[in-house]
C-alpha cells in the first residue's frame, strides 16, 4: 500500500504541477540559535587545523575524480563556499568548523617514511603503511574510482613498491568497497596479497549491504545529502567526512580473519597487535597498534566525532557500554606508549599526552550516553522523553572531537533505550498504533479540516516552534500528499531544523526531506552495493538469503515446491524449500526428488541478479538447464520482484 499511495501522490503532483515554493532562508530564530552556539564555543584556535594540515605532500587538482567517460565521481569545486571563515546564518557554526577541516584533502605524511594517509576523496580515509618489501593498505575507501585515484596520488610521490596486504578494519562498505581500485582478485590470488579482516566480517558486510541494502541505501541518500546540492542552504558535510562518492562499490572475501582474542600478527615484516572491537561501531571490527611506529589505529571506534549508536540510514543498534569499555581497554594498554592515534575517518592526533586525552574523552562520551539513558529510563522516562533536555556532558564542552557532528546525544540516547527496551515506550496506546496515513487523516478531521491544521502549523513556524510545526504538518502531508501548501510549510520546518543542526547527518536528512517535498530533490549520486563488483564478490549462501527477502509471501502463499540449484563453476549447491509463504534456502544441501533442478553457473546467476539478463534469455542461450517442472520454477521465480530503490520516505 505504501508504494501505491506514493504512486497516487506523484500522479496528483504531475496533474497539479510540482511545488514551486523556493527554499527558505535562515529565520531570525535560526540565526539567533546559531549565534548563541558560536558565542558559547571557542570555534577558533586550538590544534585541530594544524593537525589536519600536518604533513601534506600533494593533492588531486580541484579534488576532481572522473571515470574514463568523463562522468564525475568526486568533485571539490562546488564546495568553494567553505572558503569563508565565518559560517552563514543557514549553517550551524560548529558544523561549519568541522566541514572546513574535513575539506583539507590530499596525501599526508603521518610518520616520516613509514605511514601516510590519503584524505578528502571519500567519506573515509585510506592509510598506507610501509612494510619491509611493500605496502600495507588500511581501508581502501568506499568506491573503486576514489580508491584508484587516491592510490595513484600516493604512488606519484612515494617509493614504487607493490601492495603486500590489505586490511579491512570493519564491516562497513566505506572501508572495503574500493578494494577493486587498488588490486584485482586475480592479482590478490597470484601475488599472495593478504586480505585481513576481523572475525565475522563476511557475514556482517553482506547482511548490512545486501539483505537490508535497498532500504539502507534509500535512507542513505537522505542521510548523506545526495538529494541536495552543495551550498550554504544545502549539503555542507556529513560530520564524519565530506560525503559519499558516486562510484562503484566492490567486495573481496578476506583471506584471513582475526579471532576474538586478537593478538600479534607480522605483516610484511611489521608487527601489528590487534584488539577485537566487535559490537562497538560495527558488529565486526578491530583496532591495532604498530609498535615500530608507536601508532595506534582506532578504526572507527574513536574518530573526530561523537558517532552514531544507531545511524539514520539504519543498522543494528550498537552498544555504547561496550564501546566505552573497548576504548578504555585501548587506553590502558597503549595510552602510555602510543605517540600517535589515527583512524578510518578524520585526521590524526600526535603526542602521547594528547592521545591519552583524546581516548579518555571518546570513552567518556559513550559512557555518558549509556549511563544517562539507563538512569533516566530507570526513573520512568520513555523512548521519546529519555533524551529531551539532557545537558551536554562536560567532555563535549571541552573537546570538539566528541561533539555531535555525526551522531547526536539525542538520537544516541534513544537508540540506547531501544537497545534495552525495544521500539515500544511502554505506553499501552503506543503498543499497536494506527498506521501513519490512517492516523494522519483522523488528526486532520479532529483539527477541523486541512485549513485549520495548516494554520496551526504556520502559526508554529512563525513562532520558531519548528519541532511542533513538523509534527502538525506531517499529519497533513500524510493525509493528503498533493496538498502543496502543506508540503511547502513542512519543508520550511525541516529547513530551519536542518540549518540549526550541528550534526551533518541531521542537516542532510532534514534538507533532503525538504527538497523531496518541494520537488527539487536531485537524482541520487552515491555509490550502491548493487554493482557487479559487489555482487560477484559475495558468498553464494548470502546471495540466496538476499533473494529470499524478495519473495512475495502474499502472492506465493499457496505455492509449494523444492528447487535445487547447482552451480558448476563454483562446485556449489543450494536447495530451496518453499511453502506457506516462506522460502528457506539451504546452502550445500540437495533434495532427493526436487520439483525442479536448475543448473546454472554463478556468473550467469549474477547477471540475473543485476538485471542484465532474464531467465528465459538464459534458457534460449543455453546458459541454464532446467529439469523437472519448469512451469513451477517459472511461477516461483516470478515471485521475486526487484525492490524499488526510490520508495517514498517523507510522504506516504
Amino acid at each position: 500500500m505504501r508504494n501505491l499511495h506514493a504512486g497516487l501522490a506523484l500522479l496528483a503532483l504531475a496533474i497539479l504541477g510540482a511545488p514551486t515554493q523556493a527554499q527558505d532562508r535562515a529565520s531570525e530564530y535560526t540565526a539567533a540559535a546559531n549565534r548563541a552556539l558560536a558565542e558559547r564555543l571557542m570555534l577558533t584556535g586550538g590544534e585541530d587545523e594544524a593537525e589536519a594540515r600536518r604533513g601534506k605532500i600533494a593533492e588531486i587538482p580541484d579534488g576532481l575524480i572522473t571515470r574514463p567517460d568523463g562522468s564525475v565521481v568526486w568533485d571539490w569545486r562546488p564546495y568553494a563556499f567553505l572558503d569563508a571563515a565565518e559560517a552563514p546564518a543557514s549553517v550551524n557554526p560548529s558544523l561549519w568548523r568541522q566541514a572546513r577541516l574535513n575539506r583539507l584533502h590530499g596525501l599526508f605524511e603521518v610518520v616520516p617514511d613509514a605511514i601516510w594517509q590519503v584524505r578528502g576523496y571519500d567519506l573515509s580515509v585510506m592509510t598506507i603503511v610501509r612494510g619491509k618489501t611493500g605496502y600495507i593498505v588500511i581501508d581502501p575507501l568506499t568506491a573503486e574510482e576514489t580508491a584508484a585515484a587516491s592510490w595513484a596520488l600516493a604512488m606519484a610521490h612515494l617509493p614504487q613498491m607493490p601492495i603486500r596486504a590489505v586490511i579491512f578494519t570493519h564491516s562497513h562498505s566505506d572501508h572495503f568497497g574500493g578494494v577493486g581500485g587498488i588490486i584485482t582478485r586475480e592479482q590478490a590470488l597470484n601475488e599472495g596479497i593478504r586480505i585481513i579482516a576481523p572475525h565475522g566480517f563476511s557475514e556482517e558486510a553482506v547482511a548490512e549491504n545486501v539483505l537490508a541494502g535497498n532500504a539502507m541505501a534509500r535512507r542513505a541518500t537522505y542521510m548523506f545529502g545526495a538529494l541536495i546540492e552543495p551550498g550554504p542552504l544545502g549539503q555542507v558535510d556529513t560530520g564524519l567526512g565530506p560525503r559519499l562518492p558516486a562510484g562503484t562499490i566492490g567486495y573481496m572475501e578476506p583471506t584471513e580473519t582475526m579471532p576474538v582474542s586478537g593478538g600479534e600478527v607480522v605483516i610484511d615484516g611489521i608487527t601489528f597487535d590487534f584488539m577485537d572491537a566487535g559490537g562497538t561501531e560495527a558488529p565486526s571490527e578491530f583496532m591495532f597498534y604498530i609498535a615500530d611506529y608507536k601508532a595506534l589505529h582506532t578504526a572507527e571506534v574513536a574518530t573526530r566525532v561523537l558517532h552514531n549508536v544507531l545511524t539514520l540510514r539504519g543498522a543494528q543498534v550498537r552498544d555504547p557500554l561496550t564501546w566505552s569499555k573497548v576504548i578504555d581497554k585501548a587506553l590502558q594498554k597503549w595510552g602510555g606508549v602510543a605517540d600517535l592515534a589515527l583512524a578510518s575517518h578524520g585526521w590524526p592526533v600526535w603526542g602521547q599526552a594528547r592521545v591519552q586525552t583524546y581516548l579518555a574523552g571518546q570513552r567518556d562520551v559513550y559512557r555518558y550516553v549509556h549511563d544517562r539513558t539507563l538512569n533516566r529510563a530507570n526513573n520512568g522516562a520513555t523512548l521519546h522523553e529519555v533524551a529531551d533536555g539532557v545537558p551536554e556532558p562536560q567532555v563535549q564542552e571541552a573537546a570538539f572531537d566528541t561533539r555531535g557532528y555525526y551522531g547526536t546525544l539525542n538520537h544516541n540516547m534513544k537508540a540506547t533505550y531501544q537497545r534495552y527496551f525495544g521500539w515500544w515506550d511502554g505506553v499501552p496506546a503506543n503498543f499497536n498504533p494506527l498506521p501513519p496515513v490512517d492516523k494522519a487523516k483522523r488528526y486532520v478531521k479532529l483539527a477541523g479540516g486541512p485549513a485549520k491544521l495548516l494554520a496551526a502549523g504556520r502559526e508554529a513556524l512563525s513562532a520558531g516552534e519548528y519541532r511542533w510545526a513538523a509534527e502538525v504538518l506531517n499529519h497533513l502531508v500524510f493525509a493528503d500528499p498533493a496538498n502543496r501548501a502543506a508540503r511547502a510549510a513542512l519543508a520550511s520546518a525541516y529547513e530551519q531544523m536542518g540549518y540549526q543542526a550541528e550534526s551533518g547527518a541531521w542537516r542532510n536528512y532534514y534538507l533532503a526531506g525538504a527538497a523531496s517535498l518541494r520537488g527539487t530533490a536531485r537524482t541520487s549520486g552515491i555509490s550502491s552495493t548493487q554493482s557487479r563488483a559487489y555482487i560477484e564478490g559475495i558468498p553464494t549462501e548470502a546471495l540466496f538469503d538476499a533473494l529470499a527477502t524478495r519473495f512475495d509471501a502474499d502472492k506465493g502463499r499457496a505455492l509449494r515446491g523444492q528447487f535445487q540449484f547447482i552451480l558448476p563453476d563454483r562446485a556449489e549447491e543450494v536447495a530451496i524449500e518453499v511453502g506457506g509463504g516462506v522460502e528457506f534456502p539451504r546452502y550445500g544441501s540437495r533434495f532427493d526428488k526436487p520439483t525442479a533442478t536448475i543448473t546454472i553457473d554463478r556468473a550467469a546467476l549474477d547477471d540475473v541478479t543485476l538485471g542484465a539478463v532474464t531467465f528465459p534469455q538464459l534458457v534460449q542461450s543455453g546458459r541454464v538447464a532446467i529439469e523437472g517442472d519448469i512451469a513451477a520454477f517459472g511461477q516461483w521465480f516470478a515471485l521475486h520482484p526487484p525492490y524499488d530503490p526510490r520508495f517514498a520516505v517523507v510522504e506516504p
